[in-house]
């Protein structure tokens, strides 16, 4: 029975990073430059995407749609993140909380499919060269993707309503900087212990059985490479996937630790740092392990800013 004088918390307070006086600035014009570069280095790729016919292909339409999530989910956290390193009052209200958590969780739970449909895409491109067009149609590439979007959607709701159904009481003071998940449980006025059992069931579902999808793919994806005779031919296939197997390491195993171990183990601290890697380190990298050593790409750059193209009269 619910007590007579307790009330419920209209607003949390979103305690941060601990900093002296003197480091703040410094972390707000750090985290600034990094979420232009993000908006910069993430835009353009899915710019160039769109622009360039000749990156019309299933590899890069999933490229396109990983940009676009990448600058969803760190566009939910940083901007409030740096309003309140750059000013005293850290509340959000309840309601922009669970707005927050959610819309965080869709994003994030739909680019962790994404990653599993892109294993794929590498494999029918390797295994099966010949028939990679015809397989991976643009019908085909679609409903993968919003397989992984109603996915995202289904699984953060499920994520939300049962952290948010708990009782908030007080005290109200969030040790993060966002809304994330284990980090407001911890401030709800009753049992976690069912919450915890099923984000662990739903960690199966949204975290290990596409990184298990990934895991499978890219063993068969080596044994097709070690039957490749040529060293060069090897290194070319091994080339494309390098890439992908970076990025899916550094966000499903920060995320997996993160949502899959008990609440009472984690810290606060260590939380603060998987959730500011995972969300803003790895989307900052995305593009640039990407594009860095992608031909593709920079070729692209020279055709749509025509800084390819030679003068008239004069052969290239």
């Amino acid at each position: 029975m619910q007590e007579p004088n307790q009330s419920f918390v209209t607003e949390f307070i979103l305690l941060g990073f601990s900093l002296s006086p003197r480091t703040t600035p410094l972390l707000f014009s750090a985290f600034l430059m990094i979420y232009l570069l993000i908006i910069l280095g993430n835009g353009l790729i899915a710019i160039l995407i769109c622009l360039d016919s000749h990156l019309h292909t299933p590899m890069y339409f999933f490229i396109g749609i990983l940009s676009m999530l990448d600058l969803g989910y760190t566009t939910t956290t940083v901007p409030q993140m740096l309003a309140h390193l750059a000013s005293e009052k850290k509340t959000i209200p309840f309601t922009s909380c669970v707005a927050q958590m959610y819309i965080f969780l869709v994003l994030g739970i739909t680019e962790s499919w994404l990653f599993a449909i892109m294993s794929i895409d590498r494999y029918v491109a390797i295994c099966h060269p010949l028939r990679y067009k015809v397989i991976m149609s643009p019908w085909l590439c679609g409903v993968m993707v919003i397989f992984c979007g109603l996915w995202g959607v289904t699984s953060a709701l499920v994520y939300t309503v049962f952290a948010m159904h708990l009782p908030y009481c007080g005290p109200n003071r969030i040790n993060h900087f966002f809304c994330e998940v284990p980090a407001v449980l911890k401030l709800a006025c009753a049992d976690t212990s069912v919450n915890d059992r099923v984000d662990f069931i739903l960690g199966f579902s949204v975290i290990l059985i596409p990184l298990s999808l990934i895991l499978v793919i890219y063993f068969n994806i080596f044994i097709a490479i070690l039957k490749i005779r040529s060293a060069q031919g090897q290194l070319k296939a091994f080339s494309t996937c390098a890439s992908h197997i970076t990025v899916v390491t550094m966000f499903s195993v920060l995320a997996m630790v993160m949502y899959m171990k008990p609440g009472s183990k984690s810290s606060p601290d260590e939380d603060k740092k998987l959730a500011l890697f995972y969300n803003v380190i790895s989307a900052f990298l995305n593009p640039i392990i990407y594009s860095l050593q992608n031909k593709d790409v920079k070729r692209a750059v020279l055709r749509v800013t025509g800084w390819g193209r030679s003068p008239q009269g004069v052969r290239p």
